[in-house]
């Protein structure tokens, strides 16, 4: 077994999935607290030279954050290097494929609840999970609208609720990420970088990610300062200004955690107002750390190893500024998840799967879905949820007017 040290910190969701992934690959690691243990922050940094964690090393090879670690698995290189005989890429080297019920594509409120449903309907589905399971509320701080949790619980506790809740019924929960998804044949095929299943019906809840800037000196900077998770970077840069992109809810929830570290934090939107609610946009205002770059893009992240500031550019008048910044934190939106259903299920030209109103339908008979990667407009933890139900029940009786019980 390979010698696996990985830097961490607490409320760190892309630790806990790099942890995860280790662990279903009955890996054991060293792990270093880089806020429990003094000193450790800076070893980190020195050996890495990067500010971000998880950080990980597999024997003398320094792999890299969470990202690093899931490129290994996807490329089949992963399993090599852990010492695991027989690893290799996708559709379970060669082996036939298992057939089950019903297959869920993805996690998060949606696929978890799919999947609990399911599980209850006594359907014995397959959870393919994914290497980040768990969706977008793994990057979530705080969840306070969830109804029945009065006191607020954090996205990454909450998934794993959801996840137990759902094993307990039965459901069969793999972390791996789906790579091939073919809708064309019956039964539905679906591959992972493990193995492969077919399956009477799939549900698809892949969900949405988060979107970045596009522009070259962002993706320099990416682990350098450059961060799409406040939760998991911002203590690394405490004492320091920092800017986030963005103007919806996340944006100003993540300049409101970050005013926890920061000396300052500059909201930069292309706007003159907030999108975000009235109540994270209020709470963003009385603020007295939060500041606001009114009608304004970032034009550069400016810093050669890290991120020593930004240019901004007045999006009415062209004039540029720079903001000096230890850290800027990207929170403008997301985008669909569904690469994988492209071109075999109907979507809309952004490419959320399209589906039969009032339902969870797809435009392919026994193919549904839910979650995030259908909803454009409300992309919440409790409506994706709701679809989830719905995706769930429509699958049973689905299956049940086939007579495949």
């Amino acid at each position: 077994m390979a010698e696996i040290t990985i830097y961490t910190k607490p409320s760190c969701p892309y630790c806990e999935m790099a942890k995860r992934l280790l662990a279903a690959k009955g890996q054991t690691w060293t792990e270093i607290s880089i806020e429990a243990e003094a000193g450790r922050r800076t070893e980190m940094i020195e050996r890495s030279g990067r500010r971000t964690v998880p950080q990980i090393w597999i024997g003398a090879r320094h792999v890299g954050g969470f990202d690093d670690l899931a490129a290994l698995d996807h490329a089949g290189e992963l399993d090599g290097l852990l010492g695991i005989v027989g690893g290799g890429p996708g559709g379970g080297g060669g082996a036939a494929p298992e057939h089950v019920k019903l297959v869920i594509v993805g996690s998060g409120p949606a696929g978890w609840t799919a999947a609990l449903y399911a599980a209850r309907a006594e359907l014995q589905p397959v959870v393919v999970a994914g290497l980040a399971m768990g969706g977008q509320l793994m990057l979530t701080t705080d969840v306070e609208n969830y109804p029945g949790f009065p006191e607020a619980l954090s996205g990454p506790d909450m998934m794993e609720r959801f996840q137990k809740q759902a094993e307990r019924f039965g459901a069969r929960v793999f972390q791996e990420d789906a790579i091939r998804l073919d809708l064309g044949q019956r039964p539905f095929r679906i591959e992972t970088t493990e193995r492969s299943f077919t399956a009477d019906a799939v549900i698809v809840s892949t969900g949405a990610s988060a979107k970045w800037l596009g522009i070259e000196s962002e993706k320099r900077l990416i682990n350098r300062g450059v961060s799409a998770c406040a939760t998991c970077d911002g203590a690394l840069f405490k004492g320091k200004p920092m800017a986030v992109v963005g103007g919806g809810d996340t944006a100003v929830e993540e300049a409101l955690f970050l005013s926890r570290y920061a000396t300052r934090v500059t909201l930069i939107h292309r706007r003159d107002e907030l999108r975000a609610s009235k109540i994270m946009a209020e709470r963003a205002r009385k603020n007295e750390k939060i500041a606001f770059a009114w009608n304004s893009e970032v034009d550069e992240v400016l810093g050669d190893e890290f991120v020593t500031g930004v240019r901004i550019r007045d999006v009415k008048s062209g004039a540029t500024r720079e903001l000096e910044v230890g850290a800027l934190f990207i929170a403008i939106g997301h985008e669909p998840n569904t690469e994988i259903v492209r071109g075999q299920l109907d979507t809309d030209e952004v490419g959320y799967i399209r589906v039969r109103p009032g339902s969870t339908y797809t435009t392919i008979d026994g193919v549904f879905a839910c979650g995030d990667a259908t909803d454009p407009v409300y992309r919440q933890a409790v409506t994706a949820a709701g679809t989830g139900c719905m995706a769930a029940i429509d699958a049973e009786r689905w299956l049940a007017a086939k007579g495949i019980h």
